[in-house]
């Protein structure tokens, strides 16, 4: 059993109808901040629970719940001639894998006949007339929630309760840290649910045993009797102590504290608070009988030698049940597969089909690259190294007032020799991205590497960019011909042995030997280069790569 879609409509940030196709087993959630990766597991969770941050919803329904822009434009429908019905919440979950009967029908938004829960916050029947009233009276200043309710049905029209919902969620947030009395609420509320009736009654009866220790110890006793004379006339004669609360049948988790190798949980790592709070929480009971686990971002604080840890527990533990997860991470998306990523933007979502098996292994097991820049940007230019990244920087910045490229969502990424990976992902997604590549003296190689992006081949927003022109000389470095056909002995072409020297502080005489310099000194030369104030010269092909 497992979910095959979901739609959300009015939550939070996603106003209009957002419907999301998942897999049966692995999903792998990503986006920019703000376009609600953190909002479809909440949503999900929600309607399967009826829980909101460990607390059930009904006891916290606020209207901040909903759609700011759906709740203001009801508000201020309310003083003209045609307000607006007050808004709803609906998240509709799917169900695949089972026939349940009870759950089917087409009374959901697809008017089709499938399975599955509808959850709802809607303005109750019960309470038109009173809600009537009190619009007709005027000075709303925010939505009327006292007269909203929160229902489930099934797609059969049947009403239910989360204890009816045949599939269970598990969310995990590691990066919350909510702290009661020293302790971490989260991985309490973990240990705690752990507990049989028998574990619990045992902490309860060591804790009053620890309450008579308490008060018969001699400090305890001394502080007492002072307490007790200072206090006694104004209470007529009624004694005064301290002592253990007890006055709740589960009194021992109010002074509950977790510690770690003797120190108190929260004062431990927050990579090690994450890492043990997603262990426990995937070895909880209801973690284990859920369905679907939800896990929220599970790099936050780590090295990447614990993140590496954390996706094979993961893998591990989960390798039966339904995942979704949000990340903002290259290496956890590479790492769990590309094949298995929804990219949210623009409150749609896009799916990398099709990728070939071949970049598929091969980010999984070289997980280093930077995929999700290029997937997260608005335009990429793919560069082979470090040296070449700073100068087409420079150029981007010389032609547009001086911004990075980055300002303008445009990013410029180090692939190393991986430009065809990342261009099979480009195309998947329809990413615009330029390429640029040196020719090396060899352009008929470039035309054959990148035949299917050249010529009759084309693909729109696909710009491969280099030098058609082969440029020789007579330099050997180390009894190794000189390759002229680089970025840098290029970019002294188009500058001269005037300017590149005036740059660089140097004062050789001749082309070759500032080939011989930048060659031996590519970085240093680079940062001279990007930081210049000098006028600069670029190669052309740098220019058709930075071309909006």
């Amino acid at each position: 059993m497992y979910i095959s879609k979901v739609i959300i409509k009015n939550f939070k940030s996603f106003r209009e109808p957002f419907c999301l196709n998942l897999n049966k087993g692995l999903n792998i959630i990503v986006g920019n901040n703000g376009t609600g990766k953190s909002t479809i597991l909440e949503a999900i969770h929600l309607a399967l629970s009826g829980l909101s941050n460990g607390r059930y919803f009904k006891n916290d329904l606020s209207e901040y719940f909903f759609n700011y822009d759906s709740v203001h434009e009801y508000l201020d429908s309310l003083d003209t001639n045609k307000p607006l019905p007050p808004p709803e919440i609906s998240i509709e979950v799917f169900i695949g894998g089972n026939d349940l009967p009870f759950f089917e029908g087409d009374d959901n938004s697809t008017k089709r006949s499938e399975c599955g829960i509808c959850f709802k916050i809607a303005l109750a029947e019960k309470f038109r007339g009173e809600y009537n009233d009190y619009v007709k009276d005027g000075g709303i200043a925010a939505l009327p929630i006292e007269f909203y309710e929160v229902d489930w049905t099934t797609c059969a029209r049947e009403s239910i309760t989360p204890r009816k919902i045949p599939i269970k969620s598990a969310l995990i947030d590691s990066s919350s840290n909510r702290y009661k009395n020293g302790s971490d609420v989260y991985i309490s509320h973990i240990i705690k649910n752990h507990l049989d009736e028998k574990d619990r009654n045992g902490l309860a009866h060591a804790h009053r045993r620890l309450q008579a220790a308490f008060i018969q110890d001699t400090s305890v006793v001394n502080v007492n009797n002072i307490i007790n004379g200072l206090a006694k006339d104004e209470v007529n004669n009624k004694n005064i102590k301290l002592t253990v609360d007890l006055s709740s049948k589960d009194a021992w988790e109010a002074s509950f504290l977790t510690s770690v190798e003797d120190i108190p949980f929260h004062h431990i790592g927050k990579g090690e608070q994450s890492i043990i709070k997603t262990k426990l929480a995937l070895e909880h009971k209801k973690s284990k009988e859920a369905n679907i686990i939800l896990l929220e971002e599970p790099e936050n604080h780590l090295s990447h030698s614990r993140l590496n840890q954390l996706i094979r527990n993961i893998h591990d533990k989960c390798s039966d049940k339904q995942i979704l997860i949000s990340t903002h991470s290259s290496f956890v998306a590479n790492k769990l597969g590309l094949e298995n990523l929804i990219i949210v933007e623009n409150r749609k979502s896009v799916r990398l089909k099709d990728l070939p098996s071949t970049t598929q292994d091969f980010f999984e097991k070289i997980p280093g690259y930077d995929t999700l820049r290029l997937i997260l940007c608005k335009k990429a230019i793919l560069v082979e190294g470090d040296c070449d990244e700073l100068l087409v920087q420079r150029a981007y910045m010389d032609s547009n007032g001086g911004r990075l490229p980055i300002q303008d969502q445009v990013d410029v990424i180090s692939v190393g020799t991986s430009f065809l990976r990342f261009l099979q992902i480009a195309e998947k997604i329809n990413k615009p991205v330029s390429v640029v590549t040196d020719n090396d003296g060899k352009p008929d190689a470039i035309q054959a590497k990148y035949a299917d992006y050249l010529g009759v081949n084309s693909k729109p927003g696909i710009k491969i960019c280099y030098d058609v022109n082969v440029d020789v000389g007579d330099l050997k470095i180390a009894d190794k011909p000189f390759n002229y056909n680089t970025l840098e002995p290029k970019f002294l072409k188009s500058n001269g042995v005037e300017n590149i020297n005036r740059i660089l502080g140097t004062k050789n005489k001749t082309e070759d030997q500032l080939h011989e310099y930048m060659k031996a000194n590519k970085t240093d030369c680079a940062l001279k280069i990007f930081e210049t104030k000098e006028k600069l010269t670029f190669p052309q092909y740098i220019l058709d790569a930075i071309e909006k």
